[in-house]
């Protein structure tokens, strides 16, 4: 059951009980790893981040292994871990491996981008629930898979592990050109549609981004994808920094008449 081809099963579909389950799982799961490692030091947070990527890693390598054995290996975009989602990968190891600029490179994804795209995915799954059951290695990965892009997001800004500035648009912009660039080359090669920028996906929103852009589809994904989900995390985060630091400031001022008082009184 777990590792049979979707053609052997049924499919539990978007928003279907077994969809709900899995959601409120994984959300459970995020709130409770967020409540436990939220007062965690910058070296604990990176421990965090070194070893999740090795598990995600490994998921993957398992994941491309079962995909290979049942759709072949011209079944590239089932298998090759060049979509949205999979930059967690890279940016794991950049962010946890790297130092310097490559390092600022994938905590700047994670941050940002992995918080969006695993949002996105566990409200929307269209990769998996709509091919394989709610038990199944593919649709039980994805689950972790997002979710824990969420979590270490998250994780990320709450610990002040990075601070978002305006200019690290640069560093999420590159990562994002680089690799949609190598994968519409493959999808050029081998017909495929990495990074969802060369093919139309009927039934989803980016069948709307086709229809409306025409022959500039890839150029639009590309620039949707290389600036929109920075800059609502961007815009986020700023919104609970400018109101945290309100109630900070409002705090300091009341504390401040408290002696003011009674040092008259004295």
């Amino acid at each position: 059951m777990l590792f049979k081809n979707s053609s052997e099963v049924v499919s539990c579909g978007m928003f279907s009980i077994e969809h709900f389950i899995l959601l409120a799982i994984t959300v459970i799961c995020i709130v409770i790893a967020l409540k436990e490692t939220r007062n965690l030091e910058k070296n604990e947070v990176k421990r965090i981040i070194k070893k999740s990527t090795i598990i995600l890693w490994i998921l993957e390598i398992i994941k491309i292994i079962f995909n290979i054995k049942n759709y072949g290996f011209k079944a590239i975009n089932k298998y090759v871990p060049l979509y949205f989602c999979s930059l967690v990968l890279y940016a794991g190891i950049l962010s946890g491996y790297c130092k310097g600029k490559l390092k600022r490179t994938g905590d700047v994804f994670l941050s940002t981008g992995g918080i969006i795209a695993g949002i996105t995915f566990l409200l929307i799954p269209l990769t998996s629930l709509t091919n394989y059951p709610a038990i199944h290695f593919i649709s039980i990965h994805s689950f972790i898979l997002h979710g824990m892009m969420v979590y270490i997001g998250l994780l990320m800004l709450m610990t002040k592990y990075i601070t978002i500035e305006k200019k690290d648009i640069i560093y999420y912009s590159a990562t994002i050109v680089i690799i949609s660039s190598i994968a519409y080359i493959v999808n050029l090669i081998f017909d495929s549609n990495l990074m969802f920028i060369s093919q139309n996906y009927p039934g989803t929103f980016i069948e709307v981004i086709y229809r409306l852009s025409g022959k500039l589809f890839p150029i639009v994904m590309v620039l949707i994808q290389a600036t929109l989900p920075f800059y609502i995390v961007y815009a986020v985060d700023k919104q609970f920094e400018n109101k945290n630091n309100g109630k900070e400031t409002k705090r300091f001022v009341e504390v401040t008449n408290k002696e003011d008082i009674l040092n008259e009184v004295k």
